[in-house]
């Protein structure tokens, strides 16, 4: 089975689970990252800042994205 990565990214850096997880296949692989992102997100959501991004990838096993989703805060002037 494809072994993935996660990768988080705020305004304050980067970071990469370094512990893989293996899934059967893409949709198996996209189920989880976005019941992880959906497990994370309100605790990120609170401590937004204004203009500022948060991102959760996931990455393949030679560490390239294969999927992304972003929360993006912009003030609207």
């Amino acid at each position: 089975m494809p072994l993935y990565f996660f990768r988080i990214r705020t305004a304050d850096g980067t970071g990469i689970c370094n512990d893989g997880a293996e899934f059967a296949d893409r949709d198996a692989a996209w189920k989880e990252m976005t019941r992880v992102c959906a497990d994370m997100i309100g605790g990120v959501s609170r401590h937004l800042q204004e203009n500022a991004e948060w991102q959760i990838e996931l990455l393949d096993e030679a560490r390239s994205p294969v999927f992304r989703i972003r929360l993006v805060a912009k003030t609207l002037e």
